[in-house]
């Protein structure tokens, strides 16, 4: 119904009590000065501030009245077009220099829309998940950045974050806002950062894009057409869902085929009384680990009674002695027992159990944890939340970690339960919604921090990761520039012998430097082993700089840290060649040590490797290896040791000589 007439019928409404006649008159001239409904709607990306793409074809576009004309002015520069059947329209001006402000001015024959303080420069797309939504304030030293953010010339406008099925043809309403020390703590601080950094060298205004969402895996920013042309995605594109109650009929099936398959085709017994006897087995229950949200552990987006168990065995000594429970901070939702025996209800605090002596048993103990029995809101992601070090049982100051992937779980499918509308729900549904709209606003170029939702299909992620990429470049008919975050250190340290899902994504991102115009900053060195969001995003920022400074820009200097190039053995050593190492290699660590190499023989048996630079080469020895087949470096999730720089003080990204089997290998988005 047209604004107009909602309005109307408000009025008549209001005038069916005479009490209200006074009201009436009001609304009856308020009536009179609304203007009629609009039919001009330029993009949602421009608007009042907005700085465009300089030296680029000026795109602008939007919809109005069917077979109309529209004119578009900025400055003395002027076009006209006449909208489709649909009142769809686009015009392309010719490429501005920088600077500005200019107005831009929409017009019909009946309406105007005038766009002020507009500037050309620098537009970059800042996009990817939650370590490119992290926002300036969130930042190591946030407030003396925010104090100094006074440049007015760094703008941001962030594209809502929605989901759809079909491509969308608008994205919702959008705001740019000027950098000052009141508004710059909300931009993204990736972009912010490089922003500051590519300004002080090109003194020209530079837009950000802000069009990301926190936890999205790369599939879900593909869009349907590209997948069709993808040998490894064509037939998930085939059979895609279409609607939200597709979707989560899906994931009910996939649930349903993994409690049965390891039970003889039976969902396990989700009655608690029988879930406390002794003699119950587990059989069927999901795989699972604490802390975490369990939407990421299995059940994607799942709402409803969920339990988590864990076995602890127990010996007599520790049996006799006082000890208490800790598992991280309280849901009060909560029920927790300890071999059938009630410990706990949720109280709003940390979990914090002191645990009757006698209570455990010598040998193995059932720890049951029952969650969400209560009305489960969107927003309360069920698991156990917490730090790793929150996740414990302490026998009389002897104290035992919990913080494990040795939990089961088990949901509830035989009572209320529903799937929430999650960004990972589906593919294509974040491009539909945020990337299809906004094309083919002019960019310089995408910057790009995301793949830790794809760790587990790492492996994978080295095709699907390009794919994206090119089809954007494909849609927009630009061969832009496009800059990504290598993932950071994050989790445990081990050797290359345990596997590692996040240095084989690591490699994945490696080798798709092969596309052109692409640039890739390493920033193993200043993650956070125990946050997923590094705080030091300065650093991200000035590399990705380096980087466009250097290959978009045109300003030569040193922009990444050396890349593995060859490897030979002789005489028990592993020589290592490498690229860009600028002056040269240097070791960063007062000791002069080169940590993070392993080595290993035909037995493909890895042991850590002590390591020296020669004659601008790395030299590898391990003293358990005789006959040397390949070297790795930093091959785990968080190689937080490792210290191989060049002069210019860029790190090495991991590397490995091999190509023998991985973890991810054998992983898909979609099970043909």
């Amino acid at each position: 119904m047209p604004p107009g007439i909602v309005l109307l019928t408000w009025a008549i409404q209001k005038i069916n009590d005479l009490n209200h006649m006074k009201t009436f008159s009001c609304i009856f001239f308020f009536l009179l000065s609304v203007p009629a409904f609009s039919q001009l709607h330029p993009s949602a990306i421009f608007g009042n501030h907005m700085i465009l793409q300089r030296d680029k074809p000026v795109k602008i576009w939007g919809t109005a009245n069917a077979t109309e004309m529209v004119h578009v002015t900025i400055g003395n520069v002027n076009d006209s077009a006449r909208t489709d059947q649909d009142g769809k329209w686009m015009i392309s001006l010719h490429p501005f220099a920088a600077g500005g402000p200019y107005n831009l001015t929409i017009q019909t024959k009946k309406e105007s829309k005038v766009f002020s303080d507009v500037l050309f420069g620098e537009v970059w797309l800042c996009s990817g998940q939650s370590n490119m939504e992290f926002k300036v304030r969130q930042t190591l030293n946030a407030k003396y950045e925010i104090h100094r953010a006074n440049n007015p010339l760094i703008r941001e406008v962030k594209i809502p974050n929605k989901l759809s099925y079909q491509p969308e043809p608008d994205t919702d309403s959008t705001q740019w806002i000027v950098s000052s020390p009141e508004t710059a703590g909300e931009f993204t601080a990736v972009g912010f950062f490089f922003a500051g950094d590519i300004y002080a060298k090109l003194h020209v205004p530079v837009g950000l894009i802000y069009d990301n969402w926190g936890g999205s895996q790369v599939e879900s920013w593909i869009s349907r057409t590209a997948m069709m042309s993808s040998g490894d995605l064509n037939e998930y594109a085939r059979q895609m869902p279409t609607n939200w109650d597709e979707t989560n009929d899906q994931v009910e099936r996939k649930l349903v085929a993994e409690l049965t398959k390891n039970n003889k085709g039976i969902i396990p017994d989700a009655n608690l009384k029988n879930i406390n006897n002794p003699a119950y087995g587990f059989t069927g229950w999901m795989s699972s680990a604490a802390p975490g949200d369990l939407d990421w552990i299995g059940l994607p987006g799942y709402r409803g009674d969920v339990y988590l168990e864990k076995d602890i065995w127990v010996d007599s000594i520790q049996a006799a002695l006082p000890s208490q429970l800790s598992l991280g901070v309280d849901d009060a939702r909560f029920h927790i027992y300890l071999n059938g025996i009630p410990l706990l209800k949720g109280n709003d605090k940390n979990i914090l159990i002191n645990i009757p002596v006698k209570t455990w048993k010598e040998g193995k103990n059932i720890l049951l944890v029952e969650e969400g029995n209560q009305a489960t809101p969107d927003p309360s992601v069920l698991g156990i939340h917490g730090n790793t070090d929150q996740i414990y049982i302490e026998f009389d100051g002897e104290r035992y970690s919990l913080a494990d992937e040795k939990w089961k779980m088990l949901p509830v499918l035989d009572k209320p339960h529903h799937f929430i509308q999650w960004m990972n729900g589906a593919g294509t549904i974040i491009y539909n919604s945020m990337i299809h709209p906004i094309i083919p606003v002019s960019i310089q170029g995408v910057l790009w921090y995301q793949g830790e939702a794809n760790t587990d299909r790492a492996f994978e992620y080295g095709k699907t990761f390009p794919l994206m990429i090119e089809s954007w470049r494909k849609e927009w008919n630009d061969s832009f520039y496009f800059l990504y975050v290598q993932l950071a250190s994050f989790g445990s340290n081990e050797s290359s012998n345990a596997g590692s899902k996040w240095a084989e994504l690591r490699e994945a991102q490696a080798k798709t430097l092969s596309l052109p115009k692409t640039g890739m900053a390493v920033t193993t060195d200043i993650g956070e082993p125990k946050d997923i969001h590094p705080k030091n995003k300065q650093e991200v920022g000035r590399r990705l700089a380096a980087i466009a400074l250097n290959d978009v820009y045109h300003f030569p200097q040193t922009c990444g840290g050396p890349v593995y190039q060859s490897v030979s053995f002789s005489n028990g050593q592993g020589i290592l060649t490498f690229e860009s190492a600028g002056t040269g290699l240097i070791v960063k660590n007062r000791y002069g040590s080169l940590n993070g190499f392993e080595v290993a023989g035909p037995d493909r048996r890895f042991y850590f490797a002590r390591a020296f630079i020669r004659n601008n080469q790395v030299i590898v020895i391990a003293d358990s290896v005789n006959n040397p087949v390949a070297v790795r470096y930093g091959w785990s999730n968080a190689p937080v040791d490792i210290n191989l720089y060049n002069a210019e003080g860029f790190p090495a990204s991991p590397f490995r000589t091999d190509n023998w089997p991985g973890v991810t290998d054998s992983v898909r988005f979609f099970k043909k």
